[in-house]
């Protein structure tokens, strides 16, 4: 049976997030998108974490269900910690997700972080000066059955390989525990093809998740799974996870990561938008302020890639969505929070069922029964990668135009 799965969001107590961030609207989100698989988050906070004490149940060994609800959804325990510290000589900011079997491991593991004098209360994603191994080491010692993953491990300024304060390898980052790292979160602004041309990722997992900050963006990256039923459990994702089952692991889907916000080079109060050829052309200085330019993720997997571009295997499969409300909103011509735009997608929604059997599983036909032939080809042409894109760079989201091949000057006014 498949099941979709995002397991990096964040809470209503982590900093430039969403009040609307609570396990209510997280399953009811889940439910709307389409998931049946979604990460709590922010277990370190204690507020938070007498929430998941409270109003989790468990359902399946590992895996919890809202009390008071059908079990559609289920709860994985996850959080992400951020670490910044001394390494080598320079400063290193790196985020980790962390997943956990049950609610006694996190307790202790907040323990052993506030014995260290870590303040959990600060924000939902606190700042510790443990370095990613020891970090790592105290999880594992608590529970080996702990999952430890480097969160969008690409970002500049804070994962694995940033190019900012990241490292050039994952031995590098983890020392001796380098073993224990089965998976890594390519995050927005990458894809699992760029992540194929370093043949040192090759034994790991590459997964997908949204690092959601509100509720409706939840499941703009998502793991998908084919699980027998009976055997639903923590420990089954765990496993698949570490062995790399491409057998029950189907594929990501993944941001075209053009659109991330760190996908090329840049300065966004300049407006200096660079590919890594022009970064390399101007020496890595914006030509305007004539201060370093902010690299991105496309600059940094080539800088580390020891394979070409294109480069292909027998890897895990992805398939590269964008959210529907972006697509309506492309269509018809009106921002993606309008009240429009929100309107047609709750209508879509009530018709399709959820968001991603709607990108994912709806024939062409199906879909023109439920909304205007421009958005069912819109849709199409997505899964079909007929779309354009101007990247993103230095925190400016990319912007993709995925109605390219429609005349909707001459159609808008039936969809308005």
């Amino acid at each position: 049976m498949r099941y979709i799965a995002d397991l990096h969001l964040h809470s209503k107590y982590s900093r430039a997030c969403s009040k609307d961030l609570d396990l209510e609207h997280n399953d009811q989100w889940a439910r709307i998108k389409g998931i049946d698989i979604v990460g709590t988050a922010d277990f370190t906070h204690p507020l938070w974490f007498k929430e998941l004490q409270t109003k989790l149940v468990e359902e399946k060994p590992g895996l919890f269900k809202l009390k008071g609800t059908d079990g559609q959804v289920l709860f994985l325990i996850t959080t992400e910690l951020s670490c910044i510290y001394s390494q080598g000589g320079k400063v290193r900011r790196i985020h980790l997700c962390v997943f956990a079997p049950d609610l006694k491991t996190v307790e202790q593991i907040n323990k052993r972080l506030t014995d260290r004098n870590v303040n959990l209360r600060s924000d939902g994603r606190p700042i510790m000066g443990l370095s990613a191994e020891e970090l790592t080491k105290i999880i594992l010692d608590v529970n080996s059955s702990c999952m430890v993953v480097p969160a969008h491990a690409w970002t500049p300024w804070f994962s694995v390989f940033g190019s900012n304060s990241g490292f050039d390898s994952i031995q590098e980052c983890f020392g001796s525990m380098t073993k224990y790292i089965y998976a890594i979160e390519t995050g927005l602004s990458s894809d699992p093809p760029m992540n194929w041309r370093l043949s040192a990722l090759d034994h790991l997992t590459l997964i997908s998740n949204s690092d959601a900050h509100s509720p409706g963006n939840l499941g703009r990256e998502a793991n998908v799974f084919d699980i027998d039923p009976k055997k639903l459990s923590y420990k089954e994702i765990y496993r698949i996870l570490e062995k790399k089952d491409t057998k029950n692991f189907l594929y990501t889907i993944e941001f075209f990561p053009q659109e991330g916000k760190y996908h090329w080079d840049g300065h966004r109060d300049c407006g200096i938008q660079f590919s890594p050829q022009e970064t390399k052309k101007n020496k890595g200085i914006c030509p305007k302020c004539k201060k370093k330019l902010t690299i991105g993720v496309d600059y940094r997997v080539d800088e580390l890639a020891d394979r070409p571009v294109g480069f292909k295997n027998n890897f895990i499969g992805y398939k590269s969505l964008v959210p529907l409300p972006e697509i309506i909103s492309d269509v018809i011509g009106i921002g993606p929070k309008s009240k429009k735009v929100q309107t047609m997608y709750e209508n879509l929604i009530k018709s399709g069922d959820n968001e991603f059997k709607i990108l994912l599983d709806l024939s062409f036909d199906d879909l023109q029964s439920i909304t205007e032939p421009e958005i069912a080809t819109a849709i199409v042409n997505v899964r079909e990668g007929k779309v354009e894109i101007s990247p993103g760079y230095d925190g400016v989201y990319g912007k993709v135009n995925v109605a390219k091949d429609l005349k909707i000057a001459e159609k808008q006014s039936h969809l308005l």
